[in-house]
């Protein structure tokens, strides 16, 4: 099995946790993608969904799926979606899609999140992968300094801007071992709009595909 391969199986995995007649909140990036995908094939047995992004939106209308806009929703049982890393705690890194501010407004509202990897994004230690931070056009400086004294280097994610209309700052060479702490301490930077660290809401779920199959892990 291919890298792509995993990622399917992962995906479709998560289909047991969709709550028949409920709304699903869903992620953005190649994983969440599958999901979509396969959530096609019994979207008559949901009442619709909540994307976290413009690009999932699309693809989930493209399905014929009902579309929610979170304002809409009170609840929600289930959000499954990607990770760009994710440790043993299930804290994550996610936002190489860019969409790390919509995916954690729409995680905050449901039950339950359900990760969906595969092995390679498995990690001991968070911070291998650049950390998304996304900031106020205005602020980009101030909190570049900020993060450099956080012992990152940031560096401007060219050509892209976010859903919100804001940039992110990709941060290098961090070692995250305490992902709660650090999620705090970059949000309480003025000018930052969320960072791509989700430990304070990390998964409750993780699917991981690996050549043996899809093992589980569930948050303690």
């Amino acid at each position: 099995m291919n890298q792509d391969d995993l990622k399917r199986a992962a995906a479709l995995a998560a289909l047991e946790y969709v709550v028949e007649g409920e709304i699903v909140g869903v992620g953005t990036g190649s994983t969440a993608n599958h999901f979509i995908d396969g959530l096609a094939g019994i979207k008559d047995r949901i009442r619709g969904a909540v994307a976290s992004s413009e690009a999932s939106a699309e693809r989930l209308a493209g399905h014929g799926i009902r579309l929610f806009d979170l304002n809409e929703v009170s609840a929600m049982p289930v959000y499954v979606d990607g990770a760009d890393e994710i440790d043993s705690g299930l804290s994550m890194i996610k936002g190489g899609g860019g969409a790390l501010t919509r995916e954690k407004i729409v995680a905050a509202v449901a039950t339950r999140f359900v990760c969906i990897c595969d092995a390679t994004k498995q990690v001991a230690t968070l911070g291998r992968f650049p950390l998304p931070v996304e900031v106020i056009p205005m602020a980009r400086e101030h909190v570049a300094r900020r993060l450099t004294a956080l012992g990152g280097t940031p560096t401007l994610r060219e050509g892209f801007t976010t859903d919100n209309g804001n940039v992110i700052l990709d941060v290098h060479g961090l070692s995250i071992t305490d992902p709660v702490t650090l999620e705090s301490e970059i949000d309480h930077i003025a000018g930052v709009v969320a960072n791509g660290l989700f430990a304070r809401r990390g998964a409750d779920v993780l699917l991981l595909a690996a050549s043996d199959g899809v093992q589980r892990s569930v948050r303690n």
